[in-house]
């Protein structure tokens, strides 16, 4: 039977002193975390849980900065039977009071009975309580994992089933995490054998990972999947990484790491800050897979990223893809393990004004796809028209999957999960295109725009700034143009004012600037204020992102 406890206690059993993860900590010696401690440490949260009356299938959330209280508490919850869900902690980047507010609207819909934060964070949970009436504990976390010995005959995560709930994954948003995708053991154990089978993953590898534990791609390639498979994984927070990028290239060196994640933006950002001097001694020929996942992908990104590290020994065939989503777990597909990355040179024109992927020799006017790679085991993947109707190749449509790693559904949003699906085939809300079994990724049905790995909802845009004074409301628009120095989007937002004035103008943009900086997670660049009736319509009366995108281009070319 396979249940996330039910591997615990095996790996407790049959090799409590083995390593299962390495975390690197600022200023300190790492930290060696065995089966063993993991599993009482876990255990130690699973019993304050226990006495505060929790009970299995209930949601406890996670409000715990990136660390060892976080891994702890999350597997601690797991063993009590309960459902954890992880979200990010307030930084200072965020205004306290959009936070707040986001988190209350999370707390309405997850229904937690259990929060597990720090002292300090305690008035910020019992403000949001107010929208969550099934809230009744706070679990302070001292920092002090309190090591308990487990007894596996009464933990009640070890009579969870199968089917059962296992954690709550959610879909990132402007100011905070949107929708609960709830997932069970089974799809879980689905998708880590099969995406396991299409990485050839092996004991003697090694994963190295700085990426957060809210988001798919951090929570199941750079923590459970290792965990769970008995493969070393070294960790790196976040925040250090941004600080000092070249931190993961020594953990990839000293650890002899072999399998990496890395949103596309993060190709770009290693190239461009990590000096000389901070390279001194790497040895990155030990990678055979840099998995570029979570945003669209660049080919240049690739090259840039090689040309930087091939002097440390980085080979052109560790450039790897995948194309995932928390809804089918993580993985949909996988390329670049046992061939390079097929790229596809198309006609740029045909893709955009007749939705179809034309090949060509490379040239100017030929736009470079990077393939994602095939669907794993067990998913399937159809490219759609607007009627759902199934496309033939090369033929640019809304991406649809069918897997048995699939979301058990939106927790608590049954109306989001019977929109997510047609005949069965989950509805990606993703455009691409498939080319002899392989699948590429153009771009998002719903204009999502995606910076630095994060998925933002230019609807929370455009709110903020319509409530700025002198912006007209709902005559706004938000949308994501690339940068390829970055390898990420830049966001822009138009307003429409009547205010002529250069300097008031330039003040109103400024304003619009600060009010989104301040309550969302996202540093806004560009801004323009622009006359009464620029922005252009639908002939529903609604603001047309993907035509004021392209006004906008070509008046700023």
């Amino acid at each position: 039977m396979s249940t996330f406890s039910h591997n615990l206690h095996q790996a407790y059993q049959q090799v409590p002193d083995k390593p299962c993860l390495y975390m690197l900590r600022n200023n300190l010696p790492d930290q060696e975390v065995t089966y063993r401690q993991l599993v009482q440490g876990a255990a130690g949260y699973a019993r304050a849980l226990a006495e505060q009356g929790i009970q299995p299938g209930e949601v406890v959330i996670l409000l715990l900065q990136h660390g060892e209280s976080l891994i702890y508490a999350f597997f601690g919850t797991i063993l009590q039977g309960a459902i954890p869900s992880i979200m990010p902690f307030l930084t200072e980047k965020l205004d306290p009071a959009q936070y707040r507010q986001s988190l209350a609207a999370l707390f309405h819909t997850s229904a937690p009975s259990a929060v597990i934060t720090y002292q300090e964070f305690k008035s910020e949970v019992l403000q949001a309580a107010a929208q969550a009436p099934s809230l009744r504990a706070v679990l302070v976390d001292t920092g002090i994992q309190a090591q308990v010995n487990p007894d596996f005959e009464i933990l009640p995560g070890l009579k969870r089933t199968q089917q059962d709930l296992v954690l709550l994954q959610h879909s990132s948003g402007t100011t905070g995490l949107q929708k609960g995708v709830a997932l069970s053991h089974q799809a879980i154990f689905n998708q880590l054998q099969s995406y396991s089978a299409a990485l050839n993953l092996h004991s003697s590898d090694v994963i190295i990972s700085w990426l957060p534990l809210y988001h798919d791609m951090g929570l199941i390639a750079g923590f459970i999947l290792p965990i769970l498979s008995r493969v070393p994984l070294v960790m790196l927070s976040p925040f250090d990484w941004v600080r000092a990028p070249h931190r993961l290239m020594h953990a990839i060196s000293h650890y002899r790491g072999s399998l990496c994640w890395l949103p596309n933006f993060a190709y770009n950002f290693c190239a461009q800050k990590v000096r000389d001097r901070d390279l001194e001694g790497v040895d990155l020929s030990s990678l055979r897979a840099v998995i570029n996942c979570s945003e669209p992908m660049h080919w240049s990104s690739h090259q840039m990223f090689l040309e930087r590290y091939a002097p440390y020994g980085l080979k052109a065939s560790a450039l790897a893809t995948s194309y995932a989503m928390a809804e089918n777990v993580f993985a949909v597909t996988q390329g670049g393990i046992d061939r390079p990355v097929t790229i596809d040179w198309i006609d740029q024109h045909a893709s955009i004004t007749r939705q179809v992927a034309i090949p060509v020799n490379p040239s100017e006017n030929a736009n470079p796809m990077l393939s994602a790679g095939f669907p794993i085991d067990g998913t399937r993947v159809r490219i759609l028209d607007a009627k759902g109707k199934q496309l033939k190749d090369r033929s640019i449509g809304e991406i649809a999957i069918s897997s048995n790693c699939m979301l058990a559904g939106y927790y608590n949003r049954p109306d989001l999960t019977r929109k997510a699906f047609l005949d069965g085939w989950y509805l990606t809300g993703d455009l691409g295109y498939m080319a002899e079994g392989e699948v590429y990724v153009t771009g998002r049905k719903k204009d999502l725009i995606i910076v630095g790995g994060k998925n933002i909802y230019p609807q929370d845009l455009e709110r903020i700034a319509s409530e700025v004074p002198g912006v007209h409301p709902g005559r706004v628009v938000a949308f994501g143009v690339f940068n390829p120095e970055a390898g990420t989007e830049d966001v822009v937002v138009l307003a429409e004012s009547d205010q002529t004035h250069p300097d008031v103008r330039a003040r109103l943009a400024d304003g619009i600037r600060q009010r989104i900086n301040r309550g969302t997670d996202i540093a806004l660049r560009y801004v323009r204020v622009v006359d009464r009736e620029w922005l252009l319509k639908t002939s529903s009366g609604k603001i047309a992102r993907s035509a004021n995108r392209e006004k906008y281009l070509c008046e700023n070319p």
